[in-house]
């Protein structure tokens, strides 16, 4: 076996999903909606994957707490009229499936809400294929390691022979706070630059790259 690995995480939106742009203008649309200052387009896109406290402190950090569920519900709003629009990155199907017939243990760590995790797998019809998933609603979001020691914990797998996937820093900070070791995939939500600054074991630009990394030929 080529890689050492037994478990694979991988990131949601902005590594399988094609939705990076999707999120950040919805959340952008949201502001507009309520009078509030408009995020541009590099800060919208960098809060995804984070949880929503952390979100709102970063791009509206003069909003009081109690105001957050209204900027929620609208973006919430924004993004289900977008959603629909949104699809796997080319490739990523095929990827997941061959995965698992290497006998991957496979796994999923997201900033996004349970109900709307389970929403994609639905849509996708990629839920089979993950042994265990974790969401940021479910307890610590990125970049705090909860997620990880979870899913670690309840696949029984040692944090050496498993390999976090993600598009963001906030996905690359919390391999590392977990002792996990990162790839970055740069087609998602964070440009390259700042993603080499977090020293991930590996950066690919496109699921045919990462795939080819991880299942290479006989």
């Amino acid at each position: 076996m080529r890689k050492p690995y037994e478990l694979l995480i991988f990131d949601w939106d902005g590594t399988l999903m094609d939705s990076a742009a999707a999120i950040a203008e919805a959340l952008q649309a949201a502001c507009a909606d309520l009078d509030l200052p408009v995020p541009p387009m590099s800060e919208a896109r960098y809060v995804i994957g984070l949880g929503l406290t952390d979100t709102m402190k970063h791009i509206l950090p003069d909003l009081p707490d109690s105001d957050y569920p209204k900027v929620v519900d609208r973006y919430r709003l924004h993004f289900l009229k977008r959603d629909g629009g949104t699809t796997l990155f080319e490739g990523a199907r095929e990827m997941i499936e061959g995965l698992r017939e290497r006998g991957y243990m496979l796994a999923v760590a997201t900033g996004k809400s349970r109900r709307g995790l389970d929403r994609s797998l639905q849509d996708t019809g990629l839920r089979e294929f993950f042994d265990t998933t974790r969401c940021a609603d479910e307890g610590f979001a990125k970049p705090h390691p909860g997620m990880l020691f979870n899913i670690l914990d309840t696949l029984s797998t040692p944090v050496g022979k498993s390999l976090m996937i993600g598009d963001t820093t906030h996905d690359l900070n919390m391999a590392h706070a977990a002792g996990v070791a990162a790839a970055a995939i740069t087609h998602g939500a964070h440009e390259r630059e700042a993603l080499a600054v977090c020293k991930p074991l590996l950066m690919v630009q496109s699921i045919r790259e990462l795939h080819d990394w991880l299942l290479p030929a006989a």
